[in-house]
């Protein structure tokens, strides 16, 4: 198959900064939206494993039918797909890994395009929730959601089943009814100072619930020794009918007093104590605080998208720039008119740096 003419393509290197699947997911997002044909090359190639998974040959189809395009070399392993879009569609859609592959990962790739399609959308995913080297589910639910609302991002999340490594078999639902107006742009510089922290510890399948209570305390003795606040952390015994497999994870969300939420998160692994995991849960939430910043570091590069197609300028109070915001804002600035900014600012603490994230966005409608 022959997918339009070369010359009119984005090119964009899938080996650069990141070298990941974050490249490929942005490039076919901009593509998808913007109705301009994209080629991925060196996919992943800075991985051991390069080229299209499982995972990331499911969101490159499930684009493909978001917009009604053509794709080319969506095949295992490839090192290079090209995506031709037409117009976005909305619809029905059902984008199953038929591994753990993240959930999370695929509604990266697929909701910013529903938002701008000219009607009511569900996607029912399957794969991961709660997954190493990708935001677990209930960041995506408790950080990532909340703050997209304040940018009039709105959407209805709703976990079915939860499925982990190795087995998958997780399933969430996603219900956008699409918005004509423009994502608004964001300003969040004011860190405040933390008002409570909250979170939630589960074990599934035949582990017990002594290792989330055990994760759990393990969170509330560190994170105590510097946050004389209310901690809430939920400890749960996923129901066999709502979660596929064995695993135990924590998650902990700090609000601020001036509605920045930051996060910290484990997942249980073989021969890991649960006290680890809850430690170092807790740890991370503690770092993340310390840094004086209005996002943690997972919710840095998450933004970029948004704040590219945000009508206007937008503002973000950052820690230290992360490889994927750096490889995020290159694909954004190679494929849209958005242009970044990033300035070295006080931080609360002086022996960290902060950063301000400023992008004047390119005020996407639906076309």
């Amino acid at each position: 198959m022959s997918c339009g003419d070369p010359s009119t393509y984005i090119d964009i290197d899938g080996s650069l900064l990141e070298g990941g699947g974050q490249i490929l997911r942005n490039a076919l997002t901009y593509s998808c939206l913007l109705g301009r044909p994209v080629r991925i090359s060196n996919i992943r190639a800075g991985r051991s494993n390069p080229g299209l998974r499982p995972q990331h040959l499911t969101g490159v189809t499930l684009l493909r039918d978001i917009c009604e395009g053509s794709v080319e070399g969506a095949n295992p392993g490839s090192r290079e797909a090209i995506l031709i879009p037409r117009a976005l569609r909305p619809g029905d859609y059902n984008a199953d890994t038929k591994t753990a592959g993240s959930i999370c990962l695929l509604m990266q790739v697929s909701v910013p395009c529903l938002l701008f399609a000219p009607g009511r959308s569900t996607v029912v995913y399957k794969g991961g929730t709660n997954c190493d080297m990708a935001p677990q589910i209930d960041y995506t639910s408790l950080v990532l959601n909340p703050i997209l609302r304040r940018m009039g991002v709105e959407y209805n999340l709703e976990i079915v089943t939860r499925g982990y490594y190795p087995k998958g078999g997780g399933v969430a639902k996603v219900t956008i009814a699409a918005d004509a107006n423009p994502i608004r742009a964001i300003e969040m510089v004011d860190p405040g100072r933390v008002a409570r922290i909250r979170g939630r510890a589960y074990v599934a399948g035949v582990l017990p619930m002594k290792m989330a209570e055990t994760m759990a305390s393990a969170a509330k003795s560190i994170l105590r020794r510097k946050c004389d606040i209310p901690i809430d952390i939920e400890v749960v015994k996923e129901a066999p009918s709502a979660a596929v497999g064995n695993s135990n994870g924590i998650i902990v969300v700090a609000e601020t007093t001036t509605g920045c939420l930051l996060g910290g998160s484990g997942l249980g692994r073989r021969g890991v104590e649960p006290s680890t995991v809850g430690r170092d849960a807790a740890t991370e939430l503690l770092a993340a605080i310390d840094q004086g910043g209005c996002v943690d570091s997972h919710m840095q590069d998450q933004l970029i998208i948004f704040m590219a197609l945000a009508d206007g300028h937008s503002v973000v109070k950052s820690g230290p720039i992360t490889l994927h915001t750096q490889t995020s804002i290159h694909v954004a600035e190679n494929m849209t008119d958005a242009r970044f900014t990033i300035t070295e600012t006080n931080s609360v603490n002086d022996s960290n740096k902060c950063y301000l994230i400023e992008c004047n966005g390119i005020g996407f409608k639906r076309q």
